[in-house]
């Protein structure tokens, strides 16, 4: 219990101080709580000497108010420091795990699915939120106040006062039990919760292909045993705690009765005075009422200490770019020198070497898998190589933060991701400083500004998760207006009109060919006309560089190259012959 405690105000950080403070006003809400046993023997004294008189009344009411306004004050005062300090605490961590997705490297995102990682920002940080602060004050809180009232019975009567302690020692064996049963049962629990958080996702995002092959039945089965899970975890965990707790509370009860029988036994045996026994009588019932409470939240601890955990195991996820330095070039030049690299057992790239010269434009064709999108996202160093080096300017990659690295690259995907926010805001991703007019211009120079402001609100026009209320021609060009907002010297095409209809495509080639002038090109791309003008054309097979030149120069060669070229013309130039009766 104790380590977790220690563990919570790590976790806490800056906002440690903060909660520390709400504990130490519990303690005095505590203090001014047992004030209440104070006027009690005021009146009790009274009653048995015979001598209530007024003052008898005032004092002991002086002492109730006092209690009572120290006890809603600082009970104030500390729900909204722990409020306060755990909300805050748990925004700085999303945040800071936020920032630092964006530096670790893309293999985390392949060994962690969405789903768990979404489970921890969420479900796991809302128990972090909501249960460990109230948890800590109600288990300090509930130790400490009974320890005080302990103190002051032991004032009174020392004999009564060691029956209370043992109880709480016993409470105390009884709750450590109850925390090392719970220590093998709640890390299930976290893990059932991320899965089930997981499994929404899948089915949520998958909607469309259950839809379309008909696989309600499957993906509600898998649904339905995610919530299963989650629901025997949880249930499993309580079994745990229900006999310990009721356990904890028999024993506490136990010995309040007996604090009752023995006062009366020393009452009637002449060595307590009956004030003091009908004072220790009334508060029998009183000394473990917060400790009970804290018993049943302390069961709480361990699905914590397991959050806890959970939420460090990814702050501790190790980022690329902690030794890199801000460096600013002036040269665009792009080489690799015998870059090998490998997915888990996989090898993808072989020993390739190669040079993009500022300025000019290199296309990489080839069979798919052959590595073509694994050699650019090493470039720009969403990959570490595992041998060779990638320099840009003459300066290894590994030597930038990623921040100083990626703001010399503008990169458009086949596959557009648009946030769900408005076009205004999605264009402004490339410069989030830009002006109206500069995003207009942008806009226009992508070919995208006639159909935005045909939009019902035009700018300012939401377009759903991922662009969902946009074609897929508009979402290219949406992207492509944010690359050229951003202006960077290196632009990369990953087969950014693959997937375009002829609608579109020429608006898309328009918006390319605006993007890329007087920049630094790679492109991937399958399309003729793009790799035809190519200054330098690499063609990957098989994780090698199999051929490298110019389009002419390649296709006097023969070879791979040829052969792609010729499937290509081929399959353009077919067409659908009428039908033979």
């Amino acid at each position: 219990m104790i380590g977790t405690i220690r563990k919570f105000f790590r976790f806490a950080g800056k906002w440690s101080g903060m909660m520390k403070k709400s504990i130490v006003l519990a303690v005095i809400n505590s203090i001014f709580q047992s004030f209440q046993i104070l006027a009690l023997a005021v009146v009790l004294k009274a009653i048995v000497d015979n001598n209530v008189t007024t003052q008898t009344a005032w004092v002991s009411f002086g002492i109730m108010l006092l209690s009572m306004l120290g006890t809603i004050l600082t009970k104030q005062r500390s729900t909204m420091s722990q409020a306060k300090a755990s909300f805050m605490m748990c925004a700085d961590k999303r945040t800071q795990i936020g920032d630092r997705m964006k530096y670790v490297p893309m293999g985390y995102f392949n060994d962690n699915s969405l789903g768990a990682i979404t489970a921890t920002v969420t479900s796991t940080m809302e128990d972090v939120q909501d249960i460990a602060p109230r948890v800590m004050d109600k288990v300090i809180h509930g130790y400490v106040h009974s320890a005080i009232i302990t103190l002051m019975l032991l004032v009174f009567d020392w004999r009564l006062g060691v029956v209370i302690l043992a109880g709480i020692l016993m409470f105390i064996f009884l709750n450590s039990m109850m925390q090392k049963k719970s220590r093998a049962v709640t890390p299930a629990r976290v893990a059932a919760q991320g899965a089930l958080v997981g499994a929404v996702l899948e089915y949520v995002q998958g909607i469309g292909v259950v839809r379309a092959f008909n696989l309600a039945k499957r993906a509600g089965h898998t649904l339905d045993q995610a919530i299963s899970d989650c629901e025997k975890n949880n249930v499993k965990l309580e079994l745990v705690f229900i006999p310990f707790m009721i356990l904890q509370s028999m024993v506490l009860k136990l010995v309040s009765v007996l604090v009752v029988l023995v006062s009366i036994v020393f009452y009637l045996s002449g060595t307590m005075s009956l004030t003091v026994c009908l004072l220790m009588m009334i508060s029998a019932f009183i000394i473990y009422s917060q400790m009970e409470t804290a018993g049943s939240m302390s069961a709480l601890l361990r699905t914590v200490d397991a959050s806890i955990d959970k939420v460090q195991a990814i702050e501790h996820t190790p980022i690329m770019d902690e030794k890199g330095q801000n460096i600013r070039i002036k040269d665009f030049t792009i080489e690799g020198k015998n870059v090998s690299f490998s997915y888990d057992e996989k090898k993808i790239l072989d020993n390739v070497s190669f040079r993009i010269p500022t300025g000019t434009t290199t296309a990489i064709v080839g069979p798919s898998g052959g590595g073509k999108t694994t050699l650019c996202n090493l470039i720009t160093r969403f990959w570490d190589v595992d041998s060779g080096i990638i320099t840009v300017g003459g300066v290894d990659v590994k030597e930038y933060t990623l921040d100083s690295l990626l703001s010399n690259f503008s990169m458009v995907f086949q596959k557009v991701y648009l946030f769900n926010d408005t076009i205004l805001n999605n264009i402004r991703f490339g410069k989030p400083d830009a002006t109206m007019e500069e995003v207009r211009q942008a806009a226009r120079r992508a070919r995208c500004d006639e159909f935005i402001m045909a939009l019902p609100d035009g700018y300012d026009t939401v377009v759903g998760e991922s662009g969902a209320t946009l074609s897929g021609g508009e979402r290219q060009r949406i992207s492509i207006a944010r690359a050229i907002l951003k202006d960077a010297p290196i632009v990369i095409l990953d087969e950014a009109t693959a997937n375009v209809d002829p609608e579109n495509e020429g608006y898309l080639q328009e918006a390319i060919e605006e993007m890329t002038r007087n920049k630094t090109i790679i492109m991937i791309a399958h399309r003729l006309k793009t790799v035809r003008q190519a200054d330098q054309i690499l063609v990957l097979d098989g994780g090698k560089i199999v051929q490298r030149g110019t389009h002419s120069e390649l296709m006097n060669e023969g070879g791979l190259y040829a052969d792609f070229i010729g499937m290509r013309e081929a399959a353009v130039g077919w067409k659908l012959g009428k039908a033979v009766s």
